[in-house]
């Protein structure tokens, strides 16, 4: 079994994590906007997540020999570990619901923004709990300021968030020819079709807007036209709280793993070894699988934020963009197994240094989406200001690295 038992390894390990776990939301963000339905995205997302966590605790977690207080992936299912079973359970329901609540988060309040609300809330709460849980093998001296400026950081982006949502009113209350009326009677009776039916249809001719810049009155109601989730007209306080629950289920996943594998309530018989991270991860994933289908299923049918309804038989047939969805699965459960991974060497405090990837969010949002364009000077300082703040505090939780005795 490999095990990662060194500070420079684990640190390695975090920083490929908060580039792949950074990246996949905005792969899911881009099917979103070119219409693919959440419901359909998920399901597929899902699959690969899971995928991913099997490929991890086969081939790491049975590699080599078993060592001492440490079985192997497969003999490990096989003992009576039901109790952090079901933890790692409970934290894979966690970062489901979170993932999922997220996927919506993103289309309110935009990729940016929502990333670094759900990750400061994360370190806050998340990275606060896993201290004392690690038996304070981080330094609470560089660690805590790290915090400090997470949370200060969560304020500076709701106002970025409101001031983005105030410039787009005013582009669209500026332009010319393009009203919200109109906006409402486009999108009216919006309905789903049929994936070989879209495929043959032109709709280039329903488009009245073509080549819109990034950032401009056009561009917004371009976008709309095409987005699977209708965001116009929306309370401004919907992002916001779909960003606050999808916080508060991130912030729970973490502390599960290290209660999971490191058992510090002591819900193990004696002489059971507690959980190798392979197969709490494995446990984790098969939990945040269920949801993601059950849920996902009932959504189909029975929509939410507008949506329209599909079927089991319309997903089935949606092959436009599945790659895409699958591959954002890979990368999620790639990056969460090295981020456990590198907790469980170098404290789980320290691994919520992979909350920086909102700044990977970011460049991918502004880059690919064009947020952000066009927008008003203060919005830029509230947004300079914002990633500045995540910066230092990624630094200083990455700094307060310890390490964890086998």
């Amino acid at each position: 079994m490999l095990i990662v038992e060194d500070k420079g390894s684990a640190i390695a390990l975090m920083l490929v994590s908060l580039f792949i776990v950074g990246t996949f939301p905005a792969l899911l963000t881009l099917l979103e906007r070119r219409g693919r339905l959440p419901q359909h995205t998920y399901l597929d997302y899902s699959i690969a997540n899971l995928l991913a966590a099997v490929m991890i605790a086969i081939v790491f977690g049975q590699f080599g020999e078993s060592k001492s207080g440490m079985p192997n992936f497969l003999t490990q299912l096989t003992q009576d570990n039901w109790p952090s079973v079901l933890i790692a359970m409970a934290g894979g329901v966690a970062l489901g619901l979170g993932n999922l609540i997220a996927q919506y988060a993103w289309a309110f309040a935009g990729l940016s923004v929502t990333m670094v609300m759900c990750s400061c809330m994360t370190v806050v709460v998340g990275t606060t709990t896993n201290y004392f849980l690690d038996g304070r093998i981080n330094r609470a001296e560089i660690l805590f300021p790290g915090v400090a400026c997470f949370l200060i950081a969560v304020f500076l982006a709701a106002a970025v968030h409101s001031s983005n949502a105030k410039d787009n009113e005013e582009k669209l209350r500026m332009s010319g020819n393009l009203h919200m009326d109109s906006v409402k009677k486009l999108f009216s009776g919006v309905v789903l079709l049929d994936p070989e039916i879209a495929k043959d249809r032109d709709t280039s001719a329903h488009n009245p807007i073509h080549q819109a810049k990034p950032g401009t009155a056009a561009f917004i109601i371009q976008l709309e036209q095409k987005r699977s989730i209708k965001v116009l007209e929306s309370h401004k306080l919907l992002g916001l709280n779909l960003i606050f629950l999808a916080g508060i289920c991130f912030a729970s996943f973490l502390p599960a793993i290290n209660l999971a594998t490191n058992d510090q309530c002591h819900v193990l018989r004696n002489g059971v070894p507690h959980l190798v991270v392979y197969t709490a991860f494995f446990y984790f994933s098969m939990s945040c699988f269920a949801l993601g289908v059950c849920l996902n299923v009932l959504f189909l049918y029975h929509p939410m934020a507008g949506v329209p309804a599909s079927s089991i038989g319309a997903y089935v047939r949606d092959w436009n963009g599945r790659y895409w969805a699958l591959l954002s699965g890979l990368l999620c459960g790639f990056g969460n197994g090295f981020q456990f991974m590198g907790g469980q060497a170098a404290g789980y405090a320290a691994a919520d240094s992979v909350q920086a990837l909102p700044l990977v969010s970011t460049f991918w949002g502004v880059v690919l989406f064009g947020e952000y364009r066009r927008s008003s000077m203060k919005t830029y300082i509230l947004l300079v200001a914002m990633l500045s703040m995540f910066v230092a505090a990624v630094v200083l939780l990455i700094a307060s690295a310890g390490h964890r005795k086998t």
